[in-house]
């Protein structure tokens, strides 16, 4: 049978990837949004098709990773995941949602779990190799990938198609955008989906209900209808801020932006690598924005994400650790 503490962590990490599917609709149909190739609720819907079609792709090395690169298996007790996700969640809502700055839950969460394992078992706990080698090091430079291959992707469409009517070309860049947020909404819901799946295995195979590290199909099920639940309903402000104050968009960038974010969200899911799809779509917006002049990119809001970017990680390790202490207490 399921304890309480087990059933309320498991619920804990179903909100938590429902709240990261809420602020992911955002990233996924942001071009599509901002070039005004379809509507808003189509874009919505869109996503939400291609995030259930994520759990057919990719397996589950994301997953394994979580689940067994970052902290030490005996200490993934039901009192460090409820402070790793209450501490994510919260971090995440106050940032997010109230001051609407595209956060990463990739950075939060793994931070958090850092934070609450080694409060728990302290430094020792924590796999520091695994941690660098395949999450701090792809953290940290997926988004400049997302910048040069966004860019490069970009200037490849303005020369290959420099012959053409712009107008006519911008019509038949909307209907391909159609395609490539699609892409990305699938390879995004892949690399996320996994991290809850990567959560919930911990917990099962600490309370003894799985024997080995193997996702369970029911795992599998639940994490993407918890994702894809939070795409349909949307982070609306967080759209905003992604589609329309880095850069101002045109089809071609739009395109291109999603190809980039697709072919890095789908590597990393592919090898492992738990990658923010927050700042993987920073990056392609900004590189596709800088196709046209430095003058194209809103660097007062390009600063404010990059504060984010830094300091999310340390603050929401410092704010789990201390909220393990507070959960151990009462549980």
């Amino acid at each position: 049978m399921f304890s309480l503490v087990l059933l309320f962590a498991l619920g804990l990490a179903l909100v938590f990837g429902f709240w990261t599917g809420f602020t992911d609709a955002a990233y996924s149909t942001a071009g599509i949004i901002a070039t005004k190739a379809v509507k808003s609720n189509q874009a919505i819907a869109l996503s939400a098709v291609g995030s259930l079609i994520g759990m057919t792709v990719f397996g589950s090395a994301v997953a394994k990773t979580i689940s067994t690169g970052i902290i030490a298996e005996g200490f993934a007790s039901g009192e460090v995941i409820i402070a790793t996700l209450l501490g994510a969640l919260i971090f995440d809502v106050i940032f997010s949602w109230i001051y609407s700055l595209p956060i990463s839950e990739t950075h939060i969460l793994v931070g958090a779990l850092v934070g609450a394992g080694a409060a728990a078992g302290g430094l020792e706990v924590i796999k520091i190799q695994g941690v660098i080698g395949k999450v701090l090091i792809p953290l940290l430079t997926s988004p400049f990938i997302a910048i040069i291959l966004a860019f490069l992707l970009t200037a490849f469409i303005v020369r290959a198609f420099r012959k053409h009517s712009a107008g006519r070309m911008n019509k038949y860049f909307k209907r391909l955008q159609i395609v490539s947020t699609f892409l990305f909404s699938v390879t995004d819901a892949t690399n996320d989906a996994q991290k809850v799946m990567g959560v919930i295995t911990m917990l099962l195979f600490y309370y003894g209900h799985i024997s080995e590290f193997t996702v369970p199909f029911w795992t599998i099920l639940v994490s993407y209808a918890a994702l894809t639940l939070g795409v349909i309903f949307g982070g609306w402000r967080i759209v905003k801020t992604m589609a329309k104050k880095i850069t101002r968009l045109r089809p071609y960038q739009g395109l291109s932006g999603d190809l980039a974010s697709s072919i890095i969200l789908g590597s990393a899911a592919a090898w492992g690598m738990p990658v923010s799809s927050t700042h993987v779509a920073n990056g392609t917006l900004i590189g596709a924005g800088l196709s046209r002049g430095t003058r194209a990119v809103r660097w007062g809001t390009i600063r404010n994400i990059l504060w984010a970017w830094i300091l999310s990680a340390p603050l929401s390790a410092v704010f789990s650790f201390v909220l393990y202490h507070v959960v151990a207490f009462f549980i």
